[in-house]
């Protein structure tokens, strides 16, 4: 890695990179490229900046694609990105992955716990915990190994909380920043955590010169958090007229000053109107159509991954309810209703995901006709099918638990057709951008869900559109390139510091 050591002025670390591949039958491998802020964000720093990206391989495509490359992947299946995927083991990636990451980092910054039986920190626990060290040490190796001197590092999410820490032992002339995709779990949930691996985080993260978030909520919970894990070793500042920072004294180390920042990702304006309207969308649109029998019905559109946090069963309850108590809406309102499959190799989500599909089914067996299917459910994966219901939608329903973001929420609006009402959870990230224009309810409220969804159907059509446009303001204000520039550039501000 010598050339990427003279050359990387700045990194990105992900658990999934921009690219996976597929291992045929035939020994073929054909890569799939995806997108995203990050994507779009390293595209926007030009070609002129000298970039590496450096992720996970996640099956046994990408593993054989390192094994061909030696984890330098072909800029041709990248879009033209430098690209350094890590071959940990599997078992190690597998422990880390979803016996730390995915099922405890997940569940206590979403607050997901069933507390009187879970969780169990145990020996099998701390296995687990220890493979979740080796996988940040293999990814903060890498990053010493490829930055050039004084290079910018953004290090994304959960999975890689240690990596900051561990990267300013290896390289302390590295500006590092840690980025959080989730929400941040407060200090008294986080306190589940054993005490150690508590300080673990908080260490791993405050390695980073700035650590940021999606909301000021989410951030004032991280310095919370800190505060509780180190004591007298971190203390934590919000001015009133100036930016939040941490400081803290790592073990043999001298005080460390880590900056807080709040990005707020926004929708990327630009490409999804521009995709929304190509054939294949308008071919989805059609189909959509026909199964909704009739111009005149109303839409409540949701596209979730079955993420427990989604709360797609309460949604559910809540169109269940508004069927069982406003009767005037039967014929004349279809759930359009995308449930991705998400994380199936954990019992907990596939029971999650059946649970979804056996609700859809009883509430067509109560109100469907011969003429009418209330609930219009579909768990294949198709983006262009989800633009469709974009653009179809009356209504948008986002009522997860807890969210750190939730771009769906901002895309809906940014989409639709005709104007849409948004149904928001007040613990979407989204509400501090969007609420003051959504029809905004407590997730565990079914009663008031479906009493918010009956308004949102309701609405007459100028205040529809009037709160939609004004909820595609608020939803671009910080498109994907922005948001990462903007990073990156406060990143770099702080060289002459």
């Amino acid at each position: 890695m010598a050339s990427e050591r003279s050359g990387a002025q700045v990194l990105v670390a992900s658990n999934r990179g921009p690219v996976s591949y597929a291992l045929g039958a035939d020994g073929a491998l054909s890569a799939k490229r995806g997108g995203g802020g990050l994507v779009s964000g390293l595209s926007a720093i030009g070609p002129g900046t000298a970039a590496l990206w450096v992720c996970a391989a996640l099956g046994d495509g990408d593993r054989e694609a390192v094994r061909r490359s030696g984890g330098a992947l072909d800029p041709g299946d990248t879009g033209g990105q430098r690209v350094r995927m890590l071959d940990i083991p599997a078992e190690v990636y597998a422990a880390a992955y979803n016996g730390v990451a995915n099922s405890v980092l997940w569940f206590v910054h979403h607050m997901l716990y069933r507390t009187p039986m879970e969780p169990i920190f145990d020996a099998e626990f701390r296995a687990q915990w220890s493979a979740y060290e080796h996988y940040n040490t293999a990814f903060a190796d890498a990053l010493a190994d490829a930055a050039a001197p004084s290079a910018a590092v953004l290090v994304q999410d959960y999975h890689l909380a240690l990596v900051p820490g561990m990267l300013r032992d290896r390289r302390p002339d590295l500006r590092i920043a840690h980025f959080s995709h989730t929400p941040w779990a407060p200090p008294e949930y986080f306190a589940m955590l054993p005490d150690d691996i508590q300080r673990k985080l908080a260490v791993g993260i405050l390695g980073a010169d700035r650590a940021n978030f999606l909301t000021e909520r989410w951030a004032r919970a991280f310095m919370g958090c800190a505060r509780q894990a180190l004591g007298t070793d971190c203390d934590a500042y919000w001015p009133r007229d100036g930016a939040p920072y941490v400081v803290s004294t790592p073990p043999a180390h001298k005080p460390r000053r880590t900056g807080i920042g709040v990005h707020g990702l926004g929708a990327d304006a630009g490409f999804l109107r521009e995709r929304a309207h190509r054939p294949d969308v308008d071919e989805r649109m059609a189909t959509l159509r026909e199964q909704i029998g009739g111009t005149d019905r109303r839409t409540i559109v949701r596209v979730d991954r079955t993420e427990l946090s989604k709360n797609i069963v309460r949604g559910l309850l809540a169109y269940r309810r508004l069927l069982a108590d406003r009767p005037e809406w039967h014929e004349r309102v279809v759930h359009i209703a995308f449930a991705y499959p998400s994380r199936q190799d954990l019992a907990v989500y596939r029971e999650y995901t059946a649970q979804v599909g056996r609700l859809a089914e009883e509430i067509n067996a109560e109100y469907g006709t011969v003429d009418w299917q209330p609930v219009e459910l579909h768990v294949k994966d198709d983006f262009a099918r989800s633009l469709a219901a974009y653009r179809l939608a009356d209504v948008a329903l986002v009522n997860p638990i807890r969210d750190g973001m939730n771009l769906v929420a901002k895309e809906i609006p940014v989409v639709s057709d005709d104007g849409c009402a948004l149904v928001l959870s007040r613990e979407a990230g989204a509400y501090a951008e969007l609420g003051q224009d959504a029809l905004v309810v407590n997730p565990y409220d079914i009663a008031a869900t479906a009493d918010a969804l009956h308004t949102a159907l309701s609405m007459d059509h100028g205040e529809r559109a009037e709160r939609t446009a004004r909820l595609a303001a608020a939803a671009t204000a910080l498109p994907p390139d922005r948001w990462f520039l903007d990073q990156l550039e406060a990143l770099k501000g702080l060289e002459g510091a």
